[in-house]
């Protein structure tokens, strides 16, 4: 496990990268709600997206500067998805571009953008041009808390990170922000992460690495089963840190993979714990199937599962929510092979109940967080999902978030 840094330097903790948050009055809250991310010298970019074939403005253009290569900034609000926005909100999206770019002294297409909040409505494009400029001249290498929290929308925090490691004789630096916390499905989540670093690496190394990555951590990730249309996960190196560019699978580049990897793996997990109105975070192992395509299936079926996420907010040991669910999943297996636990609690084997240690499992249910063990009797396949428990708060925030 890398060693975390201070949190509170997020993006800002690579050399050469600054960042800002302010208030420009989208958020009906009045809390922050536009963030920038600045880097002077040009970066090597790369990006996934949300598979929702609705996906809003912001995912498009973004993509755009992805195929470029390079960039130089993100720009990202909180409180409008501007989804479902048709050829105004494409040119929304395109004219934070051309401000973002104005202000910056950069080209637009060197600009990504990203947004998150109430599908359906235009962009206030007086505050968020505002915002724009009031957070370019507040650019700050101290800016990663107030650019994290911007973003942020039922989130209960934001989520941080930093690290150091050593490529080729140079200390490289990578900092992340992200926000997620409901209609958490892949692929992707509803959630924006911005990753920063000063590592010198080739940008079709990076994109290959980011995309390796998100299918094991991102995409592993589910609090309610919907897929967003807004979500990205954006990566920019700059090269400040000085060390010889990364152009091969090389050990330089397995040392970088796996310190992204494990960044990106620890914000996933942050997010799933965080999920609206969550009280317990869920790690759902499956082993024991032909594949990792048939494992993740399992998985997500029993994480996506309303009724099983219900019994663990009640704290009621129900395995049998847990092995219906992967029986529906489409996954053949049999019953009589099968098993299940719950906190290391063996509940379920050869196709009955067990018994168990009630006061032990209470103990376990109880718990924040939880690990439940499903293996499926064959050899090979596993997968590793994680999710939280639905709540009456839950229900709550998404009856009332339009309004």
């Amino acid at each position: 496990m890398f060693e975390e840094k201070d949190v509170k330097a997020g993006v800002t903790f690579p050399r050469g990268f600054v960042a800002a948050g302010v208030k420009a009055g989208i958020k009906k809250s009045g809390n922050l709600d536009v963030a920038v991310i600045y880097t002077d010298k040009e970066a090597a970019v790369a990006g996934t997206f949300t598979q929702n074939v609705v996906a809003a403005a912001p995912v498009y253009v973004s993509k755009d500067v992805v195929k470029t290569g390079t960039a130089h900034a993100i720009v990202a609000n909180a409180g409008c998805a501007n989804a479902c926005t048709g050829e105004m909100g494409m040119m929304n999206s395109k004219k934070e571009q051309e401000i973002a770019a104005a202000a910056l002294g950069c080209s637009a297409d060197d600009v990504i953008i990203g947004s998150t909040g109430v599908i359906g409505v235009q962009l206030p494009m007086d505050k968020v041009e505002s915002g724009i400029k009031d957070a370019v001249s507040k650019l700050s290498p101290n800016g990663s808390e107030d650019a994290g929290n911007a973003i942020i929308t039922t989130d209960t925090y934001s989520k941080a990170c930093s690290t150091e490691i050593a490529i080729g004789g140079h200390n490289v630096r990578f900092g992340a922000i992200a926000k997620g916390s409901g209609m958490i499905q892949p692929n992707m989540a509803t959630m924006l992460c911005f990753i920063t670093t000063d590592v010198s690496i080739d940008q079709k190394l990076l994109q290959k690495a980011l995309s390796s990555i998100v299918e094991e951590t991102f995409n592993m990730i589910s609090v309610d089963g919907d897929m967003s249309t807004n979500d990205m996960v954006i990566v920019m190196a700059n090269g400040e840190a000085g060390n010889d560019k990364i152009t091969s699978e090389d050990e330089d580049y397995k040392t970088f993979y796996d310190t992204l990897h494990e960044i990106c793996t620890g914000m996933a997990k942050r997010i799933a714990s965080d999920g609206e109105g969550a009280t317990k975070f869920l790690t759902v192992n499956v082993t024991g199937t032909k594949d990792f395509a048939d494992a993740k299936k399992t998985a997500m079926s029993i994480a996506n599962s309303p009724l099983v996420k219900t019994a663990f907010f009640g704290e009621d040991p129900n395995w049998g929510r847990v092995i219906c669910a992967a029986g529906y999943s489409g996954v053949s297996f049999k019953p009589e092979e099968a098993s299940v636990a719950f906190g290391g609690i063996t509940v379920y084997k050869g196709g009955v109940g067990v018994d168990f240690d009630a006061e032990k499992l209470r103990e376990v249910m109880s718990q924040h967080d939880i690990v439940i063990d499903v293996n499926l009797g064959h050899d090979g396949g596993k997968a590793t999902v994680w999710t939280c428990d639905f709540s009456y708060e839950y229900v709550k925030i998404n009856g009332e978030y339009h309004t």
